[in-house]
């Protein structure tokens, strides 16, 4: 077992201290100074491999910036293949992990008016590096968040809430008893999809790998809200759709590829939209040109990070984020099934975030207090 040692911060600074206040900042920022941690990798390559901690120091937060405590930070897929040199998205080495995240403000410079001391905040971009206890950022780098939102979800709330409701709101119009059709229906993106799909009173249907404890997986799913949990050797054989069960699906949502996906393409209703947004299974997606010429459907792409940076300050953002929030606050919306790991036994999270057999069903989230 490897001990952590808890960084040394200094208690909280309260608002109503208005006088000596570049002093407070300055005796935080120099108390910590030699206990700030952080992963980072020089080369690309494999996690366990090339990530490794370092100490840095940090300054005070100039007149744009503001200083963040790191509180929690998921390990996402996209995180790994970033490492791994195999994301679209890289940031520049050697580089400092970690695209999503929740932290507090502890320090802010003169000029900055929209964020104060105390303030919960989420990356408001990427690649800004949350794998670290502390760092400075540009305020417009920071999105200010409820403080009444749970920190765990608020930790993940800019990857798969955010990934779900975009698919759901931004390719078909769909209405109130509309079905929509998904493979890696125990994702943490497929769960926040069951849940936006109930919230907003349409149907859903979730495609999972057959497992042992596969009762277990459906009894959770449907308590989130999912109309219909399918394994992927029923989805062959279902008659759902032409009993008249649940009307043909409009949207389909693919993160698996291969022949799972295949078989989700043939419900779709004419005229519907497959949207792939993984490829899990490492395998091409295959359409029978039937589907093209007599059904009509339409295969799109989709890809957060790109709507991210097309969108970065647009009202659709903004409603967003204030919506999910809001449904997070009021437990209509929660959090997948998750495992904090302290960040100084990071190996674990790493290791098992790219699990390849789709049944581990745990988000790994870094917990950055334990150092």
């Amino acid at each position: 077992m490897v001990t952590c040692i808890r960084n040394l911060v200094l208690p909280f600074y309260s608002r109503s201290i208005a006088t000596n206040l570049v002093s407070i900042r300055q005796m935080s920022l120099t108390a910590r100074k030699d206990n700030v941690k952080s992963l980072f990798y020089k080369e690309y390559g494999e996690p366990i491999n090339v990530l490794q901690f370092t100490t840095q120091p940090i300054n005070q937060p100039e007149n744009n910036q503001v200083s963040v405590k790191w509180l929690l930070a998921p390990v996402n897929p996209a995180d790994i293949n970033t490492i791994q040199g195999k994301y679209p998205s890289k940031p520049p080495l050697p580089a400092i992990p970690g695209n999503e995240g929740v932290g507090e403000v502890i320090a802010i410079g003169s000029n900055v008016k929209h964020l104060s001391i105390g303030d919960r905040v989420v990356p408001n971009g990427v690649n800004l590096g949350t794998w670290r206890t502390h760092a400075n950022y540009s305020s417009e780098e920071l999105l200010k968040i409820p403080k009444d939102v749970g920190t765990i979800e608020a930790s993940m709330l800019n990857v798969n809430p955010c990934t779900a409701y975009r698919m759901l709101k931004d390719f078909v119009a769909l209405q109130p008893g509309d079905t929509v059709i998904q493979n890696g229906g125990n994702s943490a993106v497929g769960q926040m999809v069951i849940q936006l799909c109930k919230i907003w009173n349409y149907k859903s249907v979730s495609v999972v790998r057959d497992r042992p404890n596969i009762q277990e997986l459906r009894d959770h799913l449907t308590s989130l809200g999912a109309d219909e949990i399918l394994t992927e050797a029923e989805i062959r054989k279902t008659q759902i759709f032409k009993s008249k069960k649940l009307p043909s699906p409009k949207l389909a949502l693919n993160c698996i590829c291969g022949q799972n996906a295949l078989e989700v393409l043939r419900h779709l209703a004419h005229g519907g939209i497959m949207i792939t947004y993984g490829g899990m299974s490492r395998e091409p997606l295959t359409v029978p040109t039937s589907a093209l010429i007599f059904k009509d459907i339409t295969l799109k792409g989709f890809w957060m990070t790109a709507w991210t940076k097309a969108n970065m300050n647009s009202k659709e953002r903004e409603t967003m984020f204030t919506e999910l929030g809001t449904f997070f606050k009021d437990k209509k919306l929660k959090a997948p099934p998750h495992k904090l790991v302290p960040f100084c036994q990071y190996q674990e999270a790493v290791l098992n975030a790219l699990s390849t057999d789709g049944k581990t069903g745990l988000k790994y989230i870094l917990d950055m207090s334990k150092v």
